[in-house]
C-alpha cells in the first residue's frame, strides 16, 4: 500500500511551522479519535495515519530526512509507523495531556521495565563511511543509583501506597465524549509514592553518568544508517533489561568523489590534444590511483566505468563501481606557434574561424 505524503495527510504546506503542524494534528486527532468513532475502521486508520505524519514532521531531524529522501529516507531512523493505539498513546502521552487535559500512560511500580533506548548522532568522513571504522564515543545515560539500588528511597525507608489512586496507579477522567482511565497525577502510575527519598538520586532511583562506548562501523554505511548496540541504553527498572543505543550515521561530502548508492563518480579534465589523439591518464580512486586509456576522439562528457572500485556493500559480497566523466579543457592564452597550427588545422578541416588579430607593433609601424 502506497503511503500518502505526510504534508498531505495533515493538510499543511511543506514550509509549515511547528505550530501549524501541531494545530493540524490536533484537529485530526479530535476528529478521528477512537472514542469518538467506535467501530469505525476508516476513522481508526486515519487516526493512525495522522499520528504517523505528526511523529515525523514534529521531529526536525526526521522531517529533514523525509524532505530530502521521502518515506525511504526514514528507514535508517528505525521509525516504521504505529502498530496500534497503545503505540500512539505511549509516544504522545504529553501531547494528549496538552490537547485534552490529561495523559494516557500507565505503569505499575511492582512490574519490571526495560530501560530507555538512547540515540547518538555519529559524523563520519567520506572514506570512514566507505571502508568502515571504529569510533569511541561518550554517552550520557541514567544508570541505577548505587546507594538505593534503584528503589529511590533512603536506606531503611520504603515506598508508601499512593493516597490519590489507592494503589491502582490510574484514575478515571471524563471530558466531553472522552472517558479514559489515565495515569495517576500524584504517583504517575507507580501505585506508590516515596516520602523519604534517597539523598543521592533524590528519589529518582537513577543518576546520570557518562560512559565510553566502542562503535564498530561497517564498511559501506551512508547518511541515515542506524546501528544498534544492544544493552547500551539506560538501565532497566526493578530487574528489567537495559535499553539499546542507536547510533545514527551522518556522512560528510567528499571534495572530489560523489556517491550514489554504492557507486561513486568523479570529473577528470584533459587537454584538447589528449582528447583528439588519445592518451593514458591517471585517475584517483578510493584506494590510490589507476591508469585508464582514452581512445582517439574522446568527447567532453564521455563516461568511463571502473568496475568494483566504488563503495563496498554494507553486508559484504562486493562493491559498486567508479564512473569517470571526461571534461575537455579549451586551450587559452595560445602562443603564436600554437595559433598558427590551429588555424592551419581549421583551414584543412574547412572550418570557419575568426580572422587573425593584428599585432600591436604592426599597427604602430604602419605607414
Amino acid at each position: 500500500m502506497t503511503k500518502r505524503e505526510y504534508y498531505e495527510v495533515l493538510g499543511v504546506p511543506r514550509d509549515a511551522s511547528e505550530t501549524d503542524i501541531k494545530k493540524a494534528y490536533r484537529q485530526l486527532a479530535l476528529q478521528y479519535h477512537p472514542d469518538r468513532n467506535p467501530g469505525d475502521n476508516e476513522a481508526e486508520e486515519k487516526f493512525k495515519e495522522a499520528a504517523e505524519a505528526y511523529e515525523v514532521l514534529r521531529d526536525s531531524e526526521k522531517r529533514s530526512l523525509y524532505d530530502r529522501f521521502g518515506h525511504e529516507g526514514l528507514r535508517g531512523t528505525g521509525f516504521t509507523g504505529f502498530t496500534g493505539f497503545e503505540d500512539i498513546f505511549s509516544s504522545f502521552g504529553s501531547i494528549f495531556e496538552e490537547f485534552f487535559g490529561f495523559g494516557t500512560r500507565t505503569r505499575s511500580r511492582n512490574a519490571s521495565h526495560t530501560g530507555a533506548d538512547l540515540r547518538y548522532d555519529l559524523r563520519l568522513s567520506f572514506l570512514e563511511a566507505a571502508f568502515g571504522v571504529e569510533k569511541e564515543v561518550e554517552i550520557e545515560k541514567r544508570q541505577l543509583c548505587d546507594f538505593c539500588k534503584g528503589t529511590g528511597s533512603a536506606p531503611g525507608a520504603r515506598p508508601e501506597t499512593c493516597p490519590t489512586c489507592r494503589g491502582r496507579g490510574q484514575v478515571m477522567h471524563s471530558q466531553g465524549f472522552f472517558s479514559i482511565s489515565t495515569s495517576c497525577p500524584q504517583c504517575h502510575g507507580e501505585t506508590t509514592i516515596i516520602k523519604n527519598p534517597c539523598s543521592h538520586c533524590r528519589g529518582a532511583g537513577k543518576v546520570r553518568k557518562n560512559k565510553k562506548v566502542l562503535v564498530k562501523v561497517p564498511a559501506g554505511v551512508e547518511t541515515g544508517t542506524r546501528l544498534r548496540l544492544s544493552g547500551e541504553g539506560e538501565d532497566g527498572v526493578r530487574g528489567g533489561p537495559p535499553g539499546d543505543l542507536y547510533v545514527v550515521i551522518f556522512v560528510q561530502d567528499h571534495d572530489f568523489f560523489e556517491r550514489k548508492d554504492y557507486d561513486i563518480s568523479c570529473h577528470i579534465p584533459i587537454s584538447f590534444p589528449q582528447a583528439v589523439l588519445g592518451a593514458e591518464i591517471e585517475v584517483p580512486t578510493l584506494e590510490g590511483s589507476t591508469k585508464i586509456s582514452l581512445p582517439q576522439g574522446t568527447q567532453s562528457g564521455e563516461v568511463f566505468r571502473l568496475k568494483d572500485l566504488g563503495i563496498p556493500f554494507v553486508r559484504g559480497g562486493g562493491r559498486g563501481d567508479q564512473y569517470v566523466q571526461i571534461i575537455v579543457k579549451t586551450p587559452t592564452n595560445l602562443s603564436e606557434q600554437q595559433e598558427v597550427l590551429l588555424r592551419e588545422f581549421a583551414k584543412i578541416s574547412g572550418e570557419n574561424v575568426f580572422p587573425e588579430k593584428k599585432k600591436f607593433w604592426k599597427l604602430t609601424n604602419k605607414k
